[in-house]
C-alpha cells in the first residue's frame, strides 16, 4: 500500500484511511463526515488531498501527434496552456483509462491518468511510442490537491494567484514559494481548481491552502465526499462506468471522441457499436424511496425483467435521496420507473437527466 505525502497529515486528523488503486487515502474526517463535506463544496469550498492519481509526462518531436493517434479527443481542438479529457481504450473499444492530458507544447505533454492504471497506461503506450519521444512515470514526484466549491476563488485570490482562469486551462505558478502547476480542473461539478506541487514541497503547500479555507469555513474533505459529489454530476469512474468491458458509447462518452480524426485506438469497434445502437446506455436513477441502490444491484422493468445493472450508486445529500449511475437497456427514457432490487426489496426509481444538480465548473 503506497502513502500519499500528505498521509502523516490526515492520519494527525484521524482520518478514516482506505484503499483507492494500491493507494491509502482519507475517506472522511471523523470532525466533520462525508455529508458535511459534501455541503461544505456544495456550498462554500472544500479542499482534497488526490496524490494518489497518476502523473506522467511524453516529451519529444511528434508527441502530440502520437498522443492523438492514440487517445480518442483530439488533442488539435486544444492550445498551449489548456487540458483535455479523453480516453484510452484497446483495440476492442474498452477503456484502458479516463485521463487529463495537460499540453504544455506540441512536444510536452502531461497525463493524469486514474491511480491503478497508470502502469497500464504507460506499457499500453510504451508498446507503440516512436522512436525519440520519451515517456516517464512520475507518479511520485507531484502531489495533487484540489480546491473546490463557490469560494474556490475567493481562496485562490487570497494566496496572491490569479484565480481568472477559463475553465480546463492550467498555468506554471509559485504557491508559498514553492513551484505548483495551478489548474482549472476537478471531479465535483462546482467551480474549482487542482494544484500539483511537487511531492516535497505538498505538506507546506496543503498547510497554506488549511489555512485559506477557514475564513470561508471551508472543511478537509474526503474520497467519500468527492465520490457522492460526482455521483451527483454524473461524472464517470474507470471501474465502474468505465471498464475494459464498457466502452465510452454505453458510457455516454462519446462527446470524447474524435469522431473525424484519421484514427485513435478502439476507433473502428466504437464506431461499428455507435452505429448498431443496441448497446446498453448510461442513465441516472433518482429513488422514490428511501432505497440507497448500490453498484452492483439489479434493475428491473415492471414485469420483473432485469433491463439493467446499477454501476455507482450513493445516497444524495444535495437531493436526499439514493441516486445511481446505470447502464440500462436503450428503450428506457428520462422520466421511466424502474425498479431495483435493493437487497431483495423492490425500490422504485426514475431516469432523470443528468447532471442532477447544476453544474457551476464554469
Amino acid at each position: 500500500m503506497k502513502n500519499s505525502p500528505l498521509a502523516e497529515k490526515h492520519l494527525a486528523l484521524n482520518a478514516k484511511m482506505a484503499d483507492f488503486g494500491g493507494w491509502l487515502m482519507p475517506i472522511e474526517y471523523p470532525a466533520s463526515g462525508v455529508i458535511a463535506e459534501h455541503t461544505a463544496v456544495r456550498e462554500r469550498v472544500g479542499i482534497f488531498d488526490v496524490s494518489h492519481l497518476g502523473k506522467v509526462s511524453v516529451i519529444g518531436e511528434g508527441a502530440l501527434e502520437f498522443l492523438n493517434s492514440v487517445f480518442t479527443n483530439d488533442l488539435n481542438r486544444i492550445t498551449d496552456g489548456q487540458a483535455q479529457y479523453t480516453l484510452h481504450c484497446n483495440s476492442a473499444g474498452g477503456v484502458i483509462d479516463d485521463l487529463i492530458v495537460y499540453r504544455n507544447s506540441p512536444t510536452d505533454l502531461f497525463l493524469i491518468p486514474n491511480a491503478s492504471n497508470t502502469s497500464d497506461v504507460v506499457a499500453a503506450l510504451m508498446a507503440v511510442v516512436p522512436t525519440g519521444i520519451t515517456i516517464t512515470n512520475l507518479h511520485e514526484k507531484f502531489a495533487v490537491i484540489a480546491v473546490q466549491g463557490p469560494k474556490s476563488k475567493s481562496v485562490i485570490e487570497s494566496l496572491g494567484l490569479n484565480p481568472a482562469m477559463d475553465y480546463m486551462a492550467f498555468e506554471h505558478i509559485q504557491i508559498s514559494g514553492r513551484p505548483a502547476i495551478l489548474c482549472r480542473t476537478g471531479y465535483t461539478g462546482e467551480h474549482g481548481y487542482e494544484i500539483l506541487p511537487s511531492w516535497s514541497d505538498a505538506g507546506a503547500v496543503w498547510d497554506s491552502l488549511v489555512e485559506a479555507i477557514k475564513p470561508y469555513d471551508g472543511l478537509i474533505c474526503g474520497l467519500g465526499a468527492r465520490d457522492t459529489l460526482r455521483t451527483e454530476m454524473g461524472y464517470p469512474l474507470h471501474g465502474h462506468e468505465l471498464t475494459l468491458q464498457i466502452t465510452p458509447v454505453q458510457a455516454s462518452a462519446t462527446w470524447a471522441i474524435g469522431w473525424e480524426k484519421p484514427t485513435f485506438s478502439g476507433a473502428k469497434a466504437l464506431s461499428e457499436q455507435r452505429e448498431a445502437k443496441s448497446h446498453t446506455k448510461l442513465r441516472a436513477l433518482v429513488s422514490q424511496d428511501r432505497g440507497i441502490p448500490r453498484a452492483g444491484m439489479q434493475i428491473k422493468n415492471s414485469s420483473g425483467e432485469v433491463v439493467g445493472e446499477i454501476t455507482s450508486g450513493t445516497f444524495s445529500p444535495t437531493l436526499k435521496k439514493g441516486i445511481a449511475l446505470a447502464l440500462i437497456n436503450p428503450e428506457y427514457k428520462v422520466g421511466d420507473e424502474l425498479i431495483v432490487d435493493v437487497r431483495g426489496r423492490d425500490s422504485v426509481s426514475v431516469i432523470t437527466k443528468l447532471p442532477l444538480v447544476t453544474s457551476n465548473v464554469r
